[in-house]
């Protein structure tokens, strides 16, 4: 007897990822399900603020432009989609999707998930004994309380699934964890419960493995030159059965490559402990399972293998730490370097005379020492440099005031400084990271339905 197979499809690794890859996707795809996945911890922040300044924002955009170009092909191809683009305010999300759908002509249902978004909980659960304190670090919460700019719980997967029973064809969710957009859709399809420990960590495996989009398909992939035709790249596609054994490919006739390498790359991609990958749902060990590449385009993994959840789960929480402003000058001609750093020095020694003395500062030679410290041999004479100087500091008039400083070197400084774009740099606040876990028990998440007015 042959196992049912799920095709679900990924478009979106982040946002501002491909606007056509979802596109392509459901043209060409041939899947039944299609993820998209917007947040990562800085964006939660961003759409935290949008919020408090406009009830109604919140969420990502983009999204509703998608839905709205292609919803004529996701009902005629009866795909759904599951997506995090909710951020902070995914009931918001749904309206608009409604009122795109009723201009179509469309009927749509829409689950709501919500429950992740603890932002205006943070001194009630502080009450209930939730310390809050840094996971990396072990700091005291205190010191980041009254700085904090939102806060996400990294929810589990089955209120995916339970929106998909109630009948969803679009689920907006917010912090789901990313693995989850793929393994919520394998639940419901699936019928699988929290005791299918390995079926779970199958799922999410395969969501890890999809992602980052295509950098499964090979984008971002060491041997970049075998890649052909990159231009046209796929998105990847999972293939899954009840058993929780998958196939990763990608769409025909499209750009790319899926080979051993290329989702080996992926499973790579922030794995952490490689024996107990945490996720909302499950532990997954990474070392068990086995991998075998069939060719033409398509990697089979099986016998994936996990253990029991942990009692928490984790706090994703941003909060604001400062404000920064970073400048370049393009440095040209005989003795590039040496006028490089030359003109870094001017400019420091100006700030300080002026008594702007920094929290922190970062001078940087791109193409030299940037990214790869001592790559290239400075010794040979450089005839072009990029000169990125940065500050960092909680006064902002000091900030700003850094920016001054960086175009009157262009005729008071060395010759050949030739490059000063995008204007004066400006102060801009800096969002930092707290992760942190809460109990389980504490989180309660809901799950709704809106339909439109044909629905």
């Amino acid at each position: 007897m042959i196992s049912k197979i799920t095709r679900i499809g990924n478009g979106q690794g982040f946002w501002g990822d491909s606007i056509d890859a979802p596109i392509q996707l459901l043209k060409n795809g041939n899947i039944d399900y299609l993820t998209l996945d917007y947040l990562a911890e800085v964006t939660m922040s961003i759409m935290q603020r949008q919020k408090l300044k406009n009830p109604d924002a919140g969420y990502a955009k983009d999204f509703v432009e998608m839905i709205e170009s292609s919803l004529n092909i996701i009902k005629e191809n009866s795909v759904k989609i599951i997506s995090n683009a909710g951020g902070v305010n995914p009931k918001s999300c749904s309206e608009k999707l409604v009122q795109v759908a009723n201009k179509l002509g469309h009927k749509l249902k829409i689950g709501i998930i919500e429950g992740d978004d603890i932002f205006d909980k943070i001194d009630q659960f502080i009450s209930q004994g939730v310390t809050f304190e840094n996971l990396e670090t072990g700091e005291s919460f205190d010191r980041i309380r009254e700085k904090v700019t939102s806060a996400n719980v990294y929810i589990n997967s089955f209120p995916i699934a339970e929106a998909l029973e109630l009948g969803a064809e679009i689920v907006l969710a917010g912090r789901v964890s990313d693995p989850g957009l793929v393994l919520g859709p394998t639940i419901y399809e699936f019928g699988w419960v929290k005791e299918n420990i390995n079926r779970l960590a199958s799922g999410t495996l395969a969501g890890h493995v999809l992602e980052c989009g295509a950098q499964c398909t090979g984008g971002n992939y060491s041997k970049w030159w075998k890649v052909p035709d990159l231009a046209n790249i796929g998105y990847p596609i999972v293939e899954i059965n009840s058993t929780g054994d998958f196939i990763i490919t990608k769409q025909d006739q499209s750009g790319g490559l899926v080979n051993r390498e290329t989702v080996c790359e992926q499973i790579l991609y922030e794995m952490g402990n490689p024996q107990k990958y945490i996720s909302p749902d499950v532990c997954v060990d990474f070392t068990s399972f086995e991998l075998e590449d069939l060719g033409h385009n398509r990697v089979h993994i099986s016998n994936v293998k996990g253990f029991k959840e942990t009692d928490t789960y984790k706090v994703a929480i941003s909060y604001f730490a400062g404000y920064k402003a970073s400048g370049q000058l393009t440095i040209s001609g005989p003795d590039a370097m040496e006028k490089a750093k030359k003109t870094a020095e001017i400019i420091w020694e100006r700030l300080k005379n002026a008594n702007c003395v920094y929290e922190d500062t970062q001078t940087e030679f791109l193409g030299v020492n940037s990214c790869h410290k001592d790559i290239v041999d400075i010794s040979k004479n450089i005839n072009e440099v990029v000169l990125r100087l940065g500050v960092k500091d909680k006064n902002k008039e000091k900030v700003n005031r850094f920016g001054k400083e960086l175009a009157p070197v262009i005729t008071n400084g060395p010759p050949g400084i030739t490059g000063f774009s995008g204007g004066r740099p400006k102060a801009q606040p800096i969002v930092a990271y707290w992760p942190t876990l809460i109990p389980k028990n504490l989180i309660k998440t809901t799950v709704s339905i809106i339909k439109t007015e044909k629905g």
